[in-house]
């Protein structure tokens, strides 16, 4: 059965679509001997190799693991210096699954962010049609009242792009801070953070507890991770469906 190029290689494990499709146009994927453009599809009759090594059609066993990311640690799989990333806490055991973190959290938050090995998974987990929601604790600081509560519900522009949460949730208060829970269906770069500030609220604690119908467990601590089951793989495969 035919397919698009980029979606073999995410089914391949090789990384996410974006990653693939980004491999395809540096020119580093072949196909049957020559370089081939963005959207072609593949048979299994083809030969299709990266770097001189051939990708066989096999289809992966989709895996997702689940960390408690800590503060002070880079989302990325590039590293910057001596400051630790994501993947350096994912189990040795493994070392020769190509892990693709779902999302990302920025150096000074913490909480919930999944990996998976399935690039296609990767991509529908990430993509805005999947509808899929995310939930954050908060700690800000600032005044807060019903009419900014309307503003990050309505939506707020910021640099000519809409952010809004979906739900908000008051929590405690004290004289300088406040919690909140939130909810978005987004993952921009910083939303939160974006969010709050443009409405002077100043965000001191930041944690991702839910992706989905994926809660972080307040047993895992920092650092640790976890090895989710087929069933909750089928919940997030099938969430809002």
């Amino acid at each position: 059965m035919a397919e698009r190029l980029q979606k073999f290689l995410a089914k391949s494990g090789i990384g996410s679509r974006r990653y693939c499709e980004d491999l395809i146009k540096s020119g580093k994927v072949i196909v049957n001997g020559k370089i081939p453009e963005i959207g072609i599809s593949v048979e299994e009759n083809d030969v299709v190799e990266i770097d001189g090594k051939v990708i066989s059609f096999v289809e992966i066993e989709t895996k997702l693991l689940m960390l408690h990311k800590p503060e002070g640690v880079l989302s990325s799989s590039k590293r910057d210096k001596d400051i630790p990333i994501i993947f350096d806490f994912l189990p040795k055991t493994l070392p020769k699954t190509r892990w693709i973190s779902i999302g990302r959290l920025d150096i000074n938050s913490s909480g919930l962010i999944l990996f998976t090995n399935d690039g296609d998974f990767a991509n529908f987990c990430m993509h805005p049609s999947s509808m899929i929601d995310r939930e954050y604790l908060v700690r800000a600081r600032g005044e807060f009242n019903e009419q900014k509560k309307q503003k990050m519900l309505s939506g707020i522009m910021i640099d000519g792009v809409e952010h809004k949460l979906s739900d908000i949730v008051e929590g405690e208060k004290n004289s300088s801070n406040q919690w909140f829970s939130v909810c978005l269906m987004s993952g921009k770069n910083r939303e939160v953070r974006r969010i709050f500030n443009s409405i002077d609220l100043e965000i001191s604690r930041l944690k991702r507890t839910r992706f989905g119908p994926i809660f972080l467990p307040s047993k895992l601590k920092k650092g640790d991770c976890l090895a989710l089951s087929n069933k909750e793989i089928d919940a997030l495969k099938n969430y809002g469906i």
